[in-house]
């Protein structure tokens, strides 16, 4: 893009539900690693705040594709070959900020603890304590938790490249 051209940039909503969904999942990420070394006497705590959290990701994220599907997306530019990678870790990022919630909730539904959501709202959950079934959506949401690590430093890595190496103006687009 020329430095002179109209930039384009995400819708309002598009922009703060990026950044929203973001500040949540740097809190919620940490902190369903700390359930584990923490005391028994506070550790149900931290699951109620990591599911009740994650939860709410879910619903945004949810908004997010609807607001993105029904919204003016500006186009990516770059070489085909970035955009494509672009496209391809955007989509990833979106299929895992959906999975790892719904797995989450299921698994602990299954393990037999239901979501009464920042302890104020029972959620229905499509399965009850199952647990023939609950350590492998454990496992499903563990595994998505990394994956959306990894996907997360490509995407920051990404912005790192052209906001501080190349110095263009895709990081204008959503701020």
């Amino acid at each position: 893009m020329d430095r002179t051209s109209q930039l384009q940039t995400y819708t309002g909503p598009l922009k703060l539900l990026h950044w929203l969904i973001a500040a949540l999942v740097f809190a919620i990420w940490p902190l369903g690693l700390m359930i584990g070394f923490v005391k028994d006497d506070v550790k149900l705590d931290f699951y109620l705040v990591h599911e009740s959290l994650g939860f709410l990701v879910l619903w945004l994220m949810l908004l997010r594709i609807g607001a993105r599907l029904t919204g003016d997306v500006p186009p990516l530019e770059g070489p085909r070959i970035e955009r494509l990678a672009a496209a391809i870790v955007h989509g990833l990022l979106y299929v895992f900020l959906v999975v790892m919630p719904v797995s989450g909730f299921l698994a602990t539904n299954a393990h037999g603890f239901p979501l009464v959501w920042f302890g104020l709202l029972p959620v229905w959950s499509p399965i009850g304590k199952s647990p023939e079934i609950a350590w492998t959506l454990s496992g499903i949401h563990a595994w998505s938790a990394w994956i959306l690590l990894g996907l997360l430093a490509l995407h920051l890595s990404a912005t790192f490249l052209h906001h501080v190496i190349r110095r263009d103006r895709t990081l204008l687009r959503i701020l």
